[in-house]
């Protein structure tokens, strides 16, 4: 599971747009950037976007062949990068493709209202990986008429016809998942995991008669393919090497192979090895093999995640998107934080969860601050900030997992300038001065007990079925809260101090239960349009386990809600009691997690997680108008250049620094398109 961006980025304002930016966005342009303390994190912002772009610390650290391990595993993530594209929707491609050859060919008036709209919409398709939001999954609205963008694929013999023309337009395929409550969720989602006429009752049926080989070891069925019908039967096409996108999974593997040639140990050999084997076989049997040699395969200081992986994107929760994050560990942070994996017994041991449903023995966790190399897929450009992998929960239970940070992203955010938004929501000048002083530390540290503790803490009953089947389109929403909620427990706990993580853990502890009620309440709907219900899992979770918290602690007047000059804060009062709530909340999520509840799951997302309360909302809107930052992030990643002697022999890797986003993205379609347009 991969943690998102849990916290609206107060810390970033302004932006910074390139006078060259037509030229060098059409160029692939790059500008060489050294590790320095100065170091520019802004790059553009449009719409509701703001680009960032990091550094990689440790770069020149590293041996030449560790260098070359990074390389041809970004190599790879780069090439598989339409394949998400292609999952996104059905016409992605197609659309991308004509646009762009609009944006490089066009040569009429460049000064108008339109052709700014044009652009605009370019670089929002661009970030979301096609033309549904990144977030919210609804379709993306252009700002230009569907005259206007018929003259310029005329006048730049640009073609996109039929349904991939009139869909940007029209309201077909609105949402690239939709989970609302009492609607077919499959049917209804653009997402391109399944045909346009198969049916959530379908999906369920298909895959219940999938039988795995070893019942206590559960393979991933539908992980990596895509149902459809021929001849009105359900039939599976397969990702791999002469099957669906086999043309950019041939590419992926050709890259594969060379990072095996330079692994740093056999381990780490052996699970590339096998995750070769798995991209020509599509064996779902071999994916586990692969998962279960990867987690063993700790030592080293290059490590990576590559393949189908999250399910998100899934209404019914099988089918994994593409994804590639390449990361070099970061040593002195890495050894800092072990201590959280190092003790992962204590942790679950002290929960509160019933005894039933703690591990006796916690094994195999991993855990490491890195510092990304490149990304691709679902990771770009929009980022996690953590992630636990694998997700299979027998691989959990019997091998372990490894957890990950992403330092030099969360240092991006955390160095790219103040908006002042913080002070505009928090209630009063103690909570400021606790985010101020704290609140760093406090997300750190969130992050890692979210993603070492909390995703590797608990146990299903004997006989209950994997998440995907039995919670369904709440899995991934429950699994995120569950594992917030273990962050929020053991954040308000002199555990900390004694593990020498923090100095002072009621500040840290109260800094972080105030961002993540202010958060989970009021400031992540600036995200949303006035009237939309909140979909995306994260945001979800986050308004379920705030919104449960206040209303059970109403009666002690835990979180008070205060209304001073018409604004609306929310203040606790009793962060003692509020530990506890989050206790129970957390003993009951692993509860419904552990039975397979699904009632239970329903009722706490849709009472508490999934309607806003309209008035808040637009009083949040209305304040929030002052603010020109933008408030989603994503990443320019930097270039990782191969320099070769005559011979074709590399000689050394250099990171270089795009200096646009469209930059970025015509130099991927140029170098890593490897799919056709129709799939």
């Amino acid at each position: 599971m991969k943690l998102k961006q849990i916290l609206i980025i107060t810390s970033i304002a302004g932006f910074m747009f390139s006078c060259d930016a037509d030229k060098k966005g059409e160029t692939g342009e790059t500008e060489k950037v050294e590790i320095t303390e100065d170091f520019d994190f802004n790059v553009e912002q449009f719409a509701d976007i703001k680009m960032l772009r990091y550094q990689i610390p440790g770069w020149k650290d590293l041996t030449l062949k560790e260098q070359k391990l990074a390389y041809y595993l970004t190599q790879a993530g780069l090439s598989g990068r339409d394949i998400m594209w292609d999952q996104n929707y059905r016409h992605n491609l197609k659309i991308r493709k004509a646009l762009e050859n609009v944006y490089v060919t066009y040569n009429g008036d460049k000064n108008t209202e339109d052709w700014s709209a044009f652009e605009t919409y370019l670089k929002r398709v661009w970030f979301s990986n096609g033309i549904h939001h990144h977030y919210s999954n609804a379709k993306l609205k252009p700002e230009f008429s569907s005259e206007y963008l018929k003259s310029l694929l005329a006048l730049t013999n640009s073609t996109l016809e039929g349904e991939a023309f009139d869909v940007i337009f029209n309201g077909k395929d609105a949402k690239k998942v939709n989970l609302t409550k009492d609607v077919d969720n499959v049917l209804l989602s653009a997402i391109n995991f399944y045909g346009p006429d198969v049916t959530t009752s379908e999906v369920e049926d298909f895959y219940k008669k999938k039988v795995s080989p070893n019942p206590e070891k559960p393979l991933s069925f539908g992980l990596n393919s895509q149902l459809v019908k021929e001849n009105g039967v359900l039939t599976e096409r397969v990702y791999k090497s002469g099957g669906l996108y086999g043309s950019a999974i041939d590419e992926i593997t050709k890259w594969l192979a060379l990072a095996q040639g330079v692994a740093e140990n056999k381990a780490q050999g052996d699970a590339l090895g096998l995750l070769i084997q798995y991209y020509n076989t599509g064996d779902l049997q071999i994916w586990d093999d692969y998962n279960v040699a990867w987690t063993a395969a700790t030592d080293g200081n290059i490590d990576y995640i590559n393949s189908f992986i999250e399910v998100y994107n899934d209404p019914a929760g099988y089918r994994g998107s593409y994804e590639t994050v390449v990361q070099i560990k970061d040593f002195d942070m890495s050894e800092k934080m072990s201590v959280l994996s190092e003790n992962a017994q204590w942790f679950e041991d002290n929960s509160p969860l019933m005894a039933e449903h703690k591990k006796d023995s916690v094994v195999g966790v991993t855990y490491k601050v890195v510092n990304v190399a490149g990304e691709a897929g679902d990771s770009s450009p929009s980022t996690p900030i953590g992630v636990n992998l694998p997700n299979a929960n027998w691989i959990r239970a019997a091998v372990g997992s490894k957890s990950v940070s992403l330092g030099n992203i969360i240092h991006a955010y955390n160095n790219a300038g103040s908006t002042g938004r913080l002070k505009e929501f928090v209630n009063d000048d103690e909570e400021y001065e606790l985010e101020e002083k704290y609140g760093q530390v406090a997300d750190k540290l969130h992050t890692a007990l979210h993603e070492v503790i909390g995703h590797a803490s608990g146990q299903l009953n004997p006989g209950v079925g994997e998440t995907k089947e039995t919670l369904k389109k709440y899995a991934s929403t429950l699994e995120e809260g569950r594992a917030d909620l273990v962050g929020l427990y053991y954040l308000y706990s002199p555990k900390l101090q004694e593990l020498g993580l923090v100095d002072d853990w009621k500040s840290v502890g109260k800094a972080a239960y105030d961002g993540y009620i202010r958060n989970g309440l009021m400031t992540q709907l600036i995200r949303l349009n006035l009237g939309d219900d909140v979909e995306e899992a994260h945001m979800v979770n986050r308004q379920w386990v705030s919104a449960w918290a206040f209303e059970k602690g109403q009666a002690d007047n835990v979180i008070e809600k205060v209304t001073r000059d018409g604004n609306t804060y929310f203040n606790i009062n009793d962060y003692d009691k509020l530990h506890a709530l989050f206790g129970q909340l957390l003993k009951e999520t692993q509860r419904i997690k552990s039975e397979g509840d699904y009632q239970a799951v329903e009722d706490l997302v849709e009472g508490y997680g999934v309607k806003v309360d309209q008035a808040i909302h637009a009083e949040v809107l209305e304040r929030n108008k002052q603010f020109t930052d933008a408030p989603y992030s994503g990443f320019v990643n930097p270039v990782l250049v191969a320099e070769k002697d005559d011979n074709g022999k590399i000689t050394a890797i250099k990171v270089e620094q795009l200096d646009t986003f469209e930059g970025q993205m015509m130099r991927y379609s140029r170098d890593y398109s490897f799919l056709p347009s129709e799939n």
